[in-house]
């Protein structure tokens, strides 16, 4: 009953609404989900399993107290693992910027940290991602989740994306990926009507499905592009009690 309630939301309901008022209603949730089975990094809550979520549902997907689904968890455990960016003065800039990572970004006194976007009211600044509203060469980090898969070009927002990034600086740029997989990015501007994108691309607000040419793309600005893998970094163990999808890839580029 659960699983198509939350799909039927998540298909009817404008996500920036959703925004709004979802957290009060999972953090209620949460009673139903005490244990310890399940940990989210971000919030360091524990629970008996993580609460279904997606359009298509998906099992132990989303943390009832800080709204984490297993990407965020995926990006926060790399930050604090692989890398010394939340330990340092670094600005970082953050696109579409996810509740749960919000609140742990602003705690953190040592970072300068910039959300922005153009329609989530959530972000600080309001910017479209194919002209962002900075000088160039000035952020040390930039995070872009589920983003491009949602933009007119997203070659222009990679442009972008490179431009504002400091030399040598870094992101984390996350697209979904339906499988399976097709080999190259799949786009139409011919398509517009929402039913017909939801099944060529998976999502009726999306304009693309991205392919197994995804790195290229990336690479395609003039960004250096690392793949890597969760079990690079984390124990089998901890995949699973921090409920990773292990079939989820980091894509990592530097400038």
């Amino acid at each position: 009953m659960i699983k198509p309630f939350i799909g039927f939301l998540l298909k009817k309901v404008p996500r920036t609404y959703l925004q709004r008022v979802s957290k009060p209603i999972f953090k209620l949730l949460s009673a139903f989900y005490i244990g310890n089975n399940v940990e989210c990094p971000i919030c360091n809550k524990k629970f008996s399993k993580f609460f279904p979520y997606g359009r298509v549902t998906r099992e132990n997907a989303l943390c009832t107290n800080c709204l984490s689904l297993e990407r965020h968890r995926l990006i926060f455990i790399y930050l604090n693992k692989k890398t010394s960016i939340l330990n340092k003065n670094n600005k970082i800039l953050h696109i579409a910027p996810e509740n749960c990572l919000i609140e742990t970004f602003k705690k953190n006194k040592k970072i300068d940290y910039v959300t922005a976007d153009l329609n989530s009211p959530l972000a600080d600044i309001k910017m479209d991602i194919h002209n962002m509203p900075f000088d160039d060469n000035i952020f040390d980090f930039v995070i872009c989740n589920h983003v491009l898969e949602h933009v007119d070009n997203d070659i222009k927002a990679l442009q972008e994306i490179k431009r504002v990034l400091k030399k040598g600086g870094k992101g984390i740029v996350q697209v979904p990926f339906y499988f399976p997989i097709p080999k190259i990015t799949i786009e139409d501007k011919n398509i517009v009507d929402k039913k017909e994108r939801e099944i060529v691309y998976g999502q009726s607000d999306h304009v693309r499905k991205y392919g197994k040419d995804y790195k290229k793309r990336l690479s395609s600005v003039g960004l250096k592009v690392d793949k890597i893998k969760s079990n690079k970094f984390l124990e089998k163990d901890k995949i699973s009690r921090y409920g990773i999808d292990e079939k989820e890839d980091l894509f990592l580029v530097t400038k």
